[in-house]
């Protein structure tokens, strides 16, 4: 068996990479470090991310994705050739064919962005799938029958809502705050609270560690360092998971609405499925605690994540093409 299938999970914030008989073969962040001067790439994946915030003046971090959308094309390219070479090695018999997942809101030409730069990465055939669909196939939903079911999946750039019956999306929304937003969130809170400047990475483990969406029972504690903007200096403040609530309200509030308007337009047969199964979340920013609570307090839905919210969307993708081509076991 050649395994010359893969599904790759574009994200903001990661990219995983499934290959048909092997599951996820790969994840790393979507980050590429690059000399400004020479324009030669010095590092992609993990090894960049190490560096976001830590180069000097001639070496920039960047991440290529946008908000689930391609900021930079010819960067992209480039980490998707590593990537699906790391994937499945220098050894390639035939091309891949490579389905792709995009965020639902996307534009055509956004999607024929994703597809071009596909093809330039060392592409046979390219399929382009929809978050969502992906997700919900990742998340070991049957897809194909005539129930209603609602994902919320919610990435590092973008969030997307669908109501999925038949194999197709019924009614959906994407909005472009997720993870990454909930950290934008914590940097603002604590400069405004503390007078405290901390970076993008302190912020990411403090929502890690102690973010929570839903007010708990137990409080938890964190000391957080940063930098005294008053004056200058290094400073270390203890922070609880009551603040993380508070700092984070607005975004999720936003999550919240989304999901209340797909509900208000979903047609009443699929409404009463949704009400019986629940509500799946699936991405990594799903993992925020308290946001099951959250949405069920506003929805009086029944809300769970999913076994695997990370990988979710790339074994869903990874899936879809198997199931795309119709295969057969034994070929």
């Amino acid at each position: 068996m050649n395994y010359t299938d893969i599904g790759i999970d574009l994200g903001t914030a990661s990219i995983l990479v499934y290959i048909r008989g092997k599951g996820v073969v790969l994840k790393e962040p979507s980050v590429v470090a690059f000399d400004r001067d020479t324009n030669k790439i010095k590092a992609i994946g993990e090894d960049a991310r190490l560096m976001i915030g830590r180069t000097p003046g001639s070496i920039v971090a960047v991440r290529p994705l946008r908000q689930g959308v391609i900021s930079d094309y010819t960067v992209t390219e480039k980490m998707m050739k590593y990537f699906i070479q790391k994937a499945i090695g220098k050894r390639m018999f035939r091309k891949p064919r490579i389905a792709v997942c995009v965020p639902s809101g996307v534009t055509e030409v956004e999607k024929k962005a994703v597809e071009d730069a596909t093809y330039q990465a060392g592409a046979r055939e390219v399929a382009i799938i929809e978050e969502p669909i992906a997700a919900a196939i990742g998340a070991g939903i049957d897809i194909s029958k005539p129930q209603g079911n609602m994902i919320v999946d919610i990435g590092g750039g973008t969030t997307d809502v669908a109501v999925i019956s038949l194999g197709g999306t019924v009614e959906s929304a994407s909005i472009k705050i997720a993870g990454d937003d909930f950290d934008e969130a914590i940097v603002r809170y604590m400069r405004k609270k503390y007078n405290l400047l901390v970076g993008d990475r302190t912020a990411e483990d403090i929502k890690i560690n102690i973010g929570t969406a839903f007010k708990r029972a137990d409080v938890e504690y964190m000391d957080v360092r940063g930098r005294n903007l008053v004056t200058g200096l290094p400073e270390t403040i203890r922070v609880s998971s009551d603040e993380t609530q508070e700092a984070l309200k607005e975004t999720t509030t936003q999550i919240l609405d989304t999901i209340c308007a797909v509900l208000e337009k979903t047609p009443p047969e699929l409404a009463g499925d949704i009400v019986d199964r629940g509500i799946v979340l699936t991405g990594g920013g799903s993992m925020l605690r308290g946001l099951e609570e959250l949405i069920e307090e506003r929805t009086h839905i029944n809300t769970m994540t999913a076994d695997e919210p990370m990988t979710c969307v790339a074994i869903g993708t990874g899936r879809y093409i198997e199931f795309l081509a119709g295969y057969n076991e034994e070929d």
